[in-house]
């Protein structure tokens, strides 16, 4: 997506002032997509829109589930174009909010059966060490001098890797256990790592709700593995 930005000016380019100012901008829109997350969660709870979507994904299989991310992974692709777009404010927000509902409905089923079958400890666990995790690599991504473009192919091809790899367990039955996980949760700690530093060096100014959505993906990825592997069942 930062090709796009080619012919805009980059934040590295901007006085000390104007990058710290754009850098709190993407992380205050990246809480507001966290919070509207939690908000659509819990309507989905509430409505018991949860409960139905973990019921009818658990009778029909692998082939509903590839149907569920197909159809969320459309309308995130839609929501994200939309939120790069650095000259309507509105359509920014409208992607901004538009990811966030089709994380929130990937998440329900998932977040149901935990819920419903070990409670809420493995959410609070999850929770704590992606924010720990994000908030180390987010560091690590602003401090370091050396040029982290070179994870962009990695990470590119790892979760296309990734996508068949789901798509095949999903068919065929098989099960992608602990070290798929962990290959997960490393492979969204390199897109957070890459796009951290990213976002100052390609993003222009009026693109911090791009960026945040950018981080935001990132994040829910490596949140929705670390929960699959603290989650016993």
């Amino acid at each position: 997506m930062a090709g796009t930005f080619n012919t805009v000016t980059p934040v590295a380019a901007l006085d000390e002032s104007s990058r710290t100012a754009f850098i709190v901008r993407v992380y205050q829109h990246l809480g507001l997509a966290l919070a509207a997350f939690v908000a659509f969660e819990v309507l989905l709870f509430r409505v018991g829109a949860a409960e139905w979507l973990y019921d009818f994904f658990a009778r029909g299989g692998g082939g509903t589930w590839l149907l569920l991310l197909g159809g969320v992974a459309i309308v995130n692709w839609f929501a994200a174009q939309a939120a790069y777009d650095i000259t309507d404010p509105n359509r920014q927000y409208l992607g901004l909010f538009g990811v966030a509902g089709g994380q929130a409905v990937i998440f329900a089923p998932f977040l149901y059966r935990v819920l419903e079958l070990e409670g809420s400890a493995p959410v609070f666990n999850a929770v704590w060490i992606t924010g720990l995790g994000f908030a180390g690599l987010s560091a690590v991504g602003y401090l370091t001098r050396k040029d982290l473009s070179f994870l962009r192919p990695l990470v590119m091809w790892g979760f296309m890797a990734a996508l068949v790899a789901i798509v095949a367990a999903a068919l065929f039955g098989a099960d992608l256990g602990t070290w798929f996980s962990l290959a997960m949760i490393g492979l969204a700690g390199a897109a957070i790592l890459y796009q951290t530093q990213g976002i100052v060096r390609t993003y222009p100014e009026t693109a911090y709700v791009g960026a945040a959505v950018s981080l935001f993906g990132s994040l829910m990825t490596m949140f929705w593995y670390v929960l699959r592997l603290v989650s016993r069942r």
